[in-house]
C-alpha cells in the first residue's frame, strides 16, 4: 500500500500542458496530436494532453479553455480558431497562474510566448510566387481561409495579394473564401466560383483542407491542366489531387513537430527557462529560432520549417 502511496505522489506533481487545438478529427490535428502525446513520452514529470472542439468553432474552443482553466491546468498550449475571441479567456487564466502558450496567433496579447513556423507574410507570397509563375503572370485567381478569424490564413492571403500586387495581368476574385476548416465547403465553394468565373486559373489555399475541395472541383470539372492550385495541405490528404494535377503543389509546415516544440515551450516557462534568438530547440525547423518582441508582454518565437511538396516527392512524408 506504501508503494501505491508513493507513486501516487509522483504522479500527482506532473506539471499538466494541455493543448487546444481548432477542431479534432482533421488531420492536421491528429498529427499535431502526435508530437504531443511524443513530448509526454520523452518528458518526465510532464503530463501532456491534446483537446479541442468537435467543429471549428471559436466560441466553443473558448468554452474549452474557459474550462480548462477552472481544472486549474498548469500550463494551456493553443492554436487560436480566432485569436479574439480567447484574449479575455487567456487573461484570466495568466492571472490564475497558468503559463499560456499560442500558435498562429502573433497578434496574440495576453500570451508569453507565440509559436510561428515561420514569417507568415513570406509563406503567403511563396505560394503567389508559385501560382503566378504557373499562370504566366496573367489570369483570374482567388484565395481560400478557414475563416476571417483565422490569423495566420488572413496573412498567407494578404501576403500572396500583396506579392500578386506587382503583376497588372493578374486579377485577384472573391478573395479569402471561408471554408470552415471543411473539405466539403471548400469543394462547393470552389465550384460557386467555377460557375462565376469560369475562366479563373489560380487557386491559393489556406486551411489544410482548402486544396481538398480545390482539387476535387477541379477534376470534376475537367480542368486540371487549366488551373494551378497551390496551398496548405498534407502529403497524404493531398496525394491523389497531387498524382492527378488537380492540385499542383503544397506547402506545409510539420505539425506533429509544432505540437511538440509548443510543449516544450510551455515547460520552459514553467521552469522559469528564458528563450533567446539563436537558440536550437532540438527538432526539425526550429534549431535557429529567431525571438522578437509580441504585441503584450510575450514573445513571439519563429522557426523556419516549412516543407514544398508535388507529386515528385509526396510519398517521402508519412502523414
Amino acid at each position: 500500500m506504501a508503494m501505491l502511496g508513493l507513486a501516487g505522489t509522483a504522479q500527482a506533481q506532473d506539471k499538466e500542458i494541455v493543448t487546444v487545438v481548432k477542431v479534432t478529427g482533421e488531420n492536421w490535428f491528429t498529427r499535431m496530436e502526435e508530437g504531443v502525446n511524443a513530448y509526454e513520452a520523452d518528458t518526465d514529470g510532464i503530463a501532456a494532453r491534446q483537446v479541442g472542439p468537435g467543429r471549428a468553432d471559436a466560441a466553443q474552443q473558448a468554452a474549452i479553455v474557459q474550462d480548462l482553466i477552472a481544472q486549474g491546468v498548469d500550463a494551456l498550449a493553443i492554436v487560436p480558431m480566432d485569436p479574439s475571441t480567447l484574449e479575455g479567456v487567456l487573461r484570466r487564466a495568466q492571472q490564475r497562474g497558468i503559463t499560456v502558450i499560442t500558435h498562429e496567433a502573433d497578434n496574440m496579447v495576453n500570451t508569453q510566448l507565440d509559436l510561428e513556423a515561420f514569417d507568415n507574410a513570406e509563406f503567403g507570397a511563396h505560394f503567389a510566387e508559385d501560382i503566378a509563375e504557373c499562370m504566366g503572370q496573367s489570369g483570374k485567381w482567388t484565395s481560400f481561409v478557414g475563416s476571417l478569424g483565422s490569423l495566420t490564413h488572413v496573412q498567407w492571403a494578404d501576403g500572396g495579394a500583396d506579392y500578386m500586387a506587382q503583376f497588372p495581368e493578374m486579377e485577384l476574385v472573391s478573395p479569402k473564401n471561408e471554408s470552415f476548416n471543411d473539405a466539403n465547403r471548400a469543394y462547393e465553394l470552389a465550384k460557386e466560383i467555377l460557375r462565376s468565373h469560369p475562366d479563373i486559373k489560380g487557386f491559393q489555399g489556406g486551411s489544410a483542407i482548402d486544396v481538398i475541395g480545390i482539387g476535387r472541383a477541379v477534376e470534376e470539372a475537367g480542368l486540371e491542366d487549366e488551373t494551378c492550385v497551390y496551398g496548405l495541405g498534407l502529403p497524404k490528404d493531398s496525394s491523389a489531387y497531387l498524382e492527378s494535377g488537380a492540385v499542383d503543389g503544397i506547402a506545409f509546415w510539420d505539425p506533429k513537430d509544432a505540437g511538440y516544440v509548443m510543449n516544450i515551450l510551455a515547460h520552459k516557462v514553467l521552469n522559469g527557462e528564458e528563450i533567446a534568438t539563436g537558440d536550437d530547440l532540438g527538432v526539425p525547423g526550429y534549431t535557429n529560432v529567431t525571438v522578437s518582441d509580441g504585441p503584450g508582454e510575450g514573445k513571439i518565437v519563429r522557426g523556419q520549417a516549412w516543407v514544398d511538396v508535388t507529386a515528385d516527392n509526396w510519398s517521402d512524408f508519412p502523414f
